[in-house]
């Protein structure tokens, strides 16, 4: 008589209920990794994807607006993809404390300002997901971090100064909302030439003239405009935020025009 010698784990299976729990733990940990790695990374990308969009879209409005100004065409109209954020409309009647350009001319105790400080509002975008403000600010286009200090500008305004002839030009560009507008989503900015005003100063001999920028208290384009003084135009520095613009005797040439924005 043979004996049959007795295995415990010959017939021996894998409980049906362990291998679900295996193969479960295995998909919810896949969904945890993509969860706290891949999906923060995917929104940074469109949140990115966004902003380079939106630098774009200020670009082209900024040239619709050199056609209103400079080119005197009476009216445009573009469709813009306003995607991750909100783009608004101010002028200097819906901001609080808007920001300022100012030319003075200076000789020893008297001062008289060719440019008294005028606000030209702007058309800006708000990220939420960058925490990114871009914003066209009289012809140019601006960026700035909301998280940190500093600012860039990525299209720069027709202002030039002249040599030979010592004369400044300077193009002042505002906006006008018959109500304060504000757009999410697929919107069309349509602007309309309005008042124009053209002025020519002749500087005496012994005046200095300056011209700086004084920011908005909520929005500070400062770093941006202060390269675009110093490194654009090449003004030396005459007191911290002020550059001196030229010295009598000279001229300065001052284009006002005023962009009524009919909707977003």
């Amino acid at each position: 008589m043979f004996a049959r010698e007795s295995n415990p784990w010959s017939d021996a299976g894998v409980s049906e209920s362990v291998g679900f729990m295996i193969i479960f733990t295995i998909i919810i940990t896949g969904i945890a990794l993509v969860t706290l790695y891949g999906y923060p990374v995917l929104l940074q990308q469109q949140s990115s994807a966004n902003e380079q969009v939106m630098e774009k879209n200020m670009i082209v409005v900024q040239n619709d607006l050199k056609s209103l100004s400079y080119s005197m065409d009476p009216y445009s109209e573009t469709s813009l993809s306003i995607g991750g954020g909100t783009l608004f409309v101010y002028n200097e009647s819906y901001s609080i404390s808007p920001a300022n350009f100012t030319v003075a001319c200076h000789n020893g105790g008297s001062i008289f300002t060719p440019l008294p400080p005028n606000s030209t509002g702007k058309i800006e975008y708000k990220s939420l997901d960058a925490q990114t403000d871009i914003a066209l600010e009289n012809g140019a286009v601006v960026l700035r971090m909301t998280t940190i200090n500093g600012s860039a500008m990525l299209a720069a305004p027709r202002w030039f100064y002249d040599g030979p002839t010592n004369t400044a030009a300077i193009y002042l560009i505002s906006f006008t909302t018959a109500t304060p507008m504000a757009r999410s989503g697929i919107g069309t900015v349509s602007m309309e030439r309005g008042y124009s005003n053209y002025s020519s100063v002749q500087i005496p001999n012994g005046y200095v003239c300056t011209v700086s920028y004084t920011p908005d208290s909520t929005d500070d384009y400062s770093v941006a405009w202060n390269n675009y003084f110093a490194n654009n135009m090449g003004l030396p520095v005459y007191a911290p935020g002020v550059y001196q613009l030229l010295t009598g005797p000279g001229q300065i040439v001052i284009y006002q025009d005023t962009i009524e924005v009919k909707s977003v």
